[in-house]
Formats: structure tokens, sequence, C-alpha cells
């Protein structure tokens, strides 16, 4: 099929009963798994605020209606949706910080979040204060100007969730909307809150709780509704995207991403067309499709774009053996936002088999290509093409490798990736660019008009895929269909590394790199842009700097104490212009990719920092580094082959919040250097739980006491190792 086909089918609506339930405080939801899921409003005004309140100073917040957001872009001194407009290309016409006067940047005011975990978060800022999430889906709202914390609301997300969750305990920000805040949480629910005061008006489910789904993403808001989206496909789980009513959280329709079983009725005559090309029975283990993150939205087109995920498994041979592409996996899909119908589509990586997800940043423009000016939509997805589409029409403009691409040999002229046979990885284990990790992760990417250029967080990194034969879903746990076997052995884990992470300027016309910035490692921040000729970006090894928008010369740089991820903000109070960065070292790879998340060498430690034009307060100092031992010694009547086992067990269970080999990233502790009291407790903690609050569930439904103490002992034998 070619992937720049139009659709007009209808997708609103949702295949199961919508009911209403009022919640009398939040965290005592009582859910049915009778449907309730699905469309279920726990809707109700005045509930009692789970929110901590410092400073009675907050100013109500104005109204921030569809009229203001539209205009956002004309505005220069408040940043009032994720990616400041609709369009989220993330630049400030703000120059009162240029490239002359930067190098006098300093800190004004920072807050510790109190936490080790990863912080992804823009924040947003709108009359006078600024709104900002952290890890476990906490909100903070702060004086803007002074950093005086005005409210917090803690949804408490039951610990125990983080075991389902693939990239750590993160959300990536909150969505403003007439007087107030938007949030979905890890646990699936969609809350407002009071703006000015944090206290809850409503909240709903928006998933299934007995599934693995999970939600780090910021919700956006138009034409009154709020879309939320979703993940957990590495889980098994069947992925959808969803409005609701601002006003009082019911549900105003539901669009599903991939086909379920076509025994039943389709949702709309899009699926229905997408089951064709589906084989085997893929509705058992879910399929995929999660809308995870990348949103954007053209109201003179009305038309609401949305990225789509990975399959469920990863390897195409388990998920779709008779062969297909399984649309809408890896796609780009355009909505019209009141009733959810797919309009067009475009697959990025058609019969994706390499974790190559679509939900990265989508950034809309108006650019002159060939002498006229195109409405584009610009995505640089995982699989290292940056593509350029009419956003109209869904056609294929442009698409050209802006990292080491080895899975594809390039695009054909309806831009569908041209497999490369030779890393084909059904016949055998094969390294292949990029990993999973992606070309181009979640981290956003901004756009300067006055360049004409994007600017990427890039990043070049291969990784070993083979398809486990022995493969069968599990329910809660990792359902990727590939083999871990490469992540056990005696194979040095420090040698062979090769990761480059960079500061990209793009030329999206031309299809061309026109500068670089390379960094020491991968999983740097998200970029901003603004008129001050300046692109600013945090890095994973612990610096905030500013570059000159036209060549890349780095003018501005200071410690942040911590590994930055996320995208700053810039905004204007009293003449005075800020530029805010929500800082902390975590998120998916800092857990699972071991040696390599280990290379920046830095520590979690989330905080808020917020910088001006003579800014003197000092920066806080780096999280302590923890003991290095001492390390027992191994329990005796261990074997080699208890050793062995250990270390298979532990790349399945525990490698995705642990790291490969046992290598910590800085963000939860190194199990390689546990505590005496951990040791101790190795099999309580492990089976019964009693750290789940502290997000470290019970592995008792996959892990015997046995094995437990057989991954113990492959730990400390890991232990003895890296201290040698």
């Amino acid at each position: 099929m070619i992937a720049s086909a139009c659709m007009s089918w209808s997708t609103s609506g949702d295949d199961t009963q919508a009911r209403s339930r009022c919640v009398a405080r939040r965290g005592a939801l009582v859910l049915s798994v009778l449907g309730i899921w699905a469309g279920s409003c726990l809707a109700c005004a005045g509930s009692s605020p789970p929110s901590q309140s410092t400073s009675n100073s907050a100013a109500s917040p104005q109204s921030v209606d569809d009229a203001r957001l539209a205009r956002a872009g004309e505005g220069a001194d408040e940043w009032l949706a994720h990616g400041r407009t609709w369009s989220e290309q993330r630049f400030s016409p703000l120059a009162d910080i240029d490239t002359e006067n930067v190098n006098q940047l300093g800190l004004v005011w920072t807050f510790d979040l109190e936490t080790t975990r990863g912080v992804e978060a823009t924040p947003l800022m709108a009359d006078g204060s600024l709104y900002v999430t952290g890890p476990w889906s906490v909100v903070y709202a702060f004086d803007a100007k002074t950093g005086a914390l005005r409210w917090k609301f803690d949804p408490e997300v039951p610990g125990g969730h983080a075991r389902v969750l693939c990239c750590g305990v993160v959300n990536r920000g909150v969505a403003l909307y007439r007087g107030r805040i938007y949030l979905g949480t890890l646990d699936g629910r969609l809350i407002a809150l009071d703006a000015k005061t944090g206290s809850l008006v409503w909240e709903v489910q928006t998933t299934d709780p007995t599934l693995p789904y999970s939600i780090t993403g910021a919700p956006r808001v138009l034409q009154g509704l709020v879309v939320i989206g979703n993940g957990g496909a590495e889980f098994g789980v069947r992925g959808y995207v969803s409005a609701y009513r601002a006003e009082d959280g019911e549900l105003a329709w539901r669009t599903w991403t991939v086909p379920g079983n076509p025994d039943l009725p389709f949702e709309s005559k899009a699926l229905e067309m997408a089951a064709y090309t589906w084989t085997g029975d893929w509705w058992k283990t879910g399929g995929g499709g999660t809308v995870w993150d990348g949103m954007a939205y053209d109201p003179e087109l009305d038309l609401l774009y949305v990225g789509v995920g990975n399959g469920s498994p990863h390897a195409r041979d388990h998920r779709s053996p008779g062969g297909g592409d399984n649309l809408f996996l890896s796609s780009i899909l355009a909505l019209r936002p009141a009733t959810g119908e797919v309009v067009w589509h475009f697959q990025t990586t058609p019969a994706d088999n390499w974790d190559y997800t679509s939900t990265q940043h989508i950034m809309l423009a108006d650019l002159e290509i060939d002498g006229r000016v195109r409405k584009v939509l610009m995505q640089a997805p995982k699989n290292g093409f940056f593509f350029v589409l009419d956003r109209e029409t869904g056609e294929f403009i442009s698409a050209k490798p802006f990292v080491k691409v080895t899975w594809a040999k390039g695009v054909d002229v309806h831009g569908r990736p041209i497999e490369n046979p030779d890393n084909d990885y059904s016949k055998g284990p094969q390294m292949v660019w990029p990993g999973p990790f992606g070309g181009h992760n979640w981290h956003p990417m901004a756009f300067h008009p006055g360049t004409g250029l994007v600017y990427i967080p890039s990043q070049d990194m291969a990784s070993r895929y083979e398809v486990d034969p022995a493969w069968e879903h599990r329910k809660r746990s990792l359902n990727t269909g590939l083999s871990t076997d490469f992540f056990t052995g005696s194979v040095d884990p420090d040698a062979g590394i090769s990761v480059v992470g960079s500061l990209l300027a793009w030329d999206p016309v031309a299809q061309r790199e026109a500068w670089r910035v390379e960094h020491g490692g991968a999983w740097n921040g998200g970029t901003l842009a603004t008129a001050g000729d300046l692109i600013f970006q945090g890095t994973a090894d612990g610096r905030f700097a500013a570059y000159r928008a036209q060549d890349g010369e780095k003018l501005w740089e200071s410690p942040v104490g911590t590994g930055v991820m996320a995208a700053p903000i810039t905004y204007r109070i009293d003449g005075v212009q800020y530029v805010v960065v929500a800082a902390g070292w975590g998120s998916g790879y800092s857990l699972s990719a071991g040696p390599a998340a280990a290379l920046p060498a830095v520590r979690g430690g989330g905080r808020v920092l917020t910088f001006a034009l003579g800014g003197e307060v000092e920066i806080p100092p780096p999280s302590p580094e923890p003991p290095r031992g001492p390390v027992p010694p191994l329990p005796e009547g261990v074997s080699e082959a208890d050793l062995r086992e250990g270390d298979r067990l532990f790349a399945r269970e525990c490698l995705l919040c642990h790291g490969t080999f046992a290598v910590g990233g800085g963000s939860v502790p190194d199990l390689r250097f546990s505590s005496p009291e951990v040791h101790e407790r190795f099999v309580d903690i492990t089976l019964g739980g009693i750290r789940a609050d502290r997000g470290m569930p019970s592995f008792a439904d996959v892990l015997t006491p046995s094995q437990v103490r057989q991954i113990q002992a492959w730990l400390i034998s890991r232990g003895h190792q890296s201290l040698d």
C-alpha cells in the first residue's frame, strides 16, 4: 500500500460501554474490570486536594482558551503549550538574551525535586506561574519569577506499577486550559487540577487497570478536548489515543491504532482496512502501536497529528508471521480532532522489526520547497530518516538519513524505506544501526525560522538483534520476542562501547547536515531556539549550554549537577527574560543501557534551574557517589551453573531497570554494590515486595526463591569483577 494513501473513515466512539462514577477522594478508586476502564468518567468537582501549598500569593491564571493558544506564536512572554505553540516548533521570539550577552547568564533560582529518578518534563508558564512535573507524575506550581513553591500535587501512583514501565517513572509535562492543569499519570489516569490551588477537579481512568498500560507523555488540549495516549507496547497491549471533554472528563472519542480480533466488529473502516496488513493471531498479544508522545495540531486544516509506536512483540516473525506492513504501527496519523476520524496516514517503518517508533517529536512549518511554499510536517523518528511530508494530504516530500543507518538502503519515491537484506536478523544475529534507542528518541527538537534549521538531539548507537525462537507471551513481562543472550556471558561490558550523541543542525529543505556538536554520550537533552540567535541544550554529562544558531559555536555553559534530558523553555516577566530547564538523570536509557549509560558519570538528582542575565546563585552540587563496596563473598555451594543461570535470569527479568551486565546508570541503586541490608533481605525485596512503594515490586509470579538466590550470587560475582 502506498504510504500516503488518504482515508476518511470514522473512528469516533468506543467498543465498550462508558460508565461514570464520582470519587470521594483521590486514590480511593474502586475499579471494576467489567468494561468500566474504557470510558469511565470518574469526575466530580470539589474533591479534597492532595496538594501541598507553601505560598498564598498565587494569582488566578487567566483564561488560556483556544483563541489564546492559537495566538501563542504571536506573544513572546509565555510558554502556554508543550511545544510552545500547536505547531510544536519550540522557537521563542524573545531576544533579550542574545549572542552578545549570553555569557552573562547565571542561575537566579533552583528547586530540589528530592528525587534520583529521571526528569523529562517541559515546563509551562502562564500568568506568572510555572508548572513542572517530576517522577511519579507529581506536579509542582512555582512563582515563575522567584521560584517560590505555590502548590504540589502527588497523584500517589502505586509503586508496584513501575514493573510495567519500559522506561522509568517519568512524566513529560502537563497541559493548561481555562484555569486547569491536565496531567496523565503513570497508572493511566487523566487528571484535571485547579491551576491556582492544585485541587482536584476530576479524574478518569483512561486504561484498563488490569493490563500493563502507562502514561508518560504530556496531554494536548484543543477545541475543548484533552487528548491523551499511552504506553505499554513492550509488555503486550493494544494502542489507542483518546479525547476527553476538558470540562468534565467525559470520553469524546477513542481511536485505536491497530486492529483487534478480526472475528469481532472493527471499530472503524480504517481498522478494517489495516487488518489486511496483519497475519497470524496478533491481537492475542496486543499488537502494540501505543501513542506515547508526539502530537501537533493545525487549526487551519483542522487536523490533529499523532505518532504511533512500535509493535508488540518487536520481532515481526512472532507478531505477524505471514508478513504484512502491520498498519498503523510506526506511523503518523492525521485525525479530525472533533471525532478522531483518520484522514490520512504515513508509515515511516512498514512492518516494524526494530522498535522504530514514530512517536518522536512532530513539528509543523511552512517551507519553500522547489519554488513554492509547502505546509509540511517534519519528524526525525527512531529509524534514522528525517521525513518531510505535506501535512494537508500526507504526501511524501523527502527523507534522508540523519544518523548512521544500516537496516535500510534508502527510501523509494513513495517514502517507503528499502530494507537492507544484509541486516535481516531473522536469519541470524545482526548488529544494526540505529538500535532500539533510535537515532532520535523522545527528546524534543526545535526549529528556527531565521536559519531554517531543525536542531535535533541525535545519537549514533547500534544494537544486536536476534529472534528468540522460544518466545511466548507473558503477562506483566517484557514481550519483545528478541533474545537477551547477548547480554549474558563473559563478554567484557566495558569493551567496544560506541555511542555518539550530538546536537545536530539539519536543513529540512536540502535534507543535509548544516553543522553538529558532538557530546560525550547519548541521551542528551531537548533543544530550544530563540530569536536571540541561540540554541539551548543540556547534556547527559551534566552541562547546560547555549550555541550560536548559525554555526553551533558554544557561547556559554554551566554545570547543573545532574544529567539533562528534558528540553528548556524561556519566558519574560517584568522585562526580564528567564531560561528554565528541568534536570535529572534517569529514564529508560540510564536504567537499561548499562555501560553506555554509565559513560556520562552522573548521578540522578532532580532539580528545576532558572537562569537570567546577571544571576549569581550557586549551582547545587551533584549527588554524592554511593560507596562501591565492600562486596560480600559468594555464598557457599554456588556453582558455575548457578552463576550462568543467575546471569540468564537477570537479563530476562532485571535488565530493564538495573542495566545490561548489571551496570547501574546512575539513577537507581547499582546492584553490584548492594548494601549488607539489601543482601540480607534480597528474597523479601524481590519476591515479597517489601520495597514496592519505592518502585521495586514483587516478581514472585515469575521467579522462585532458588532463582532469586542465583541472581543474587551472580550480582555478587559481578561486584567482585568490577572491583578487580
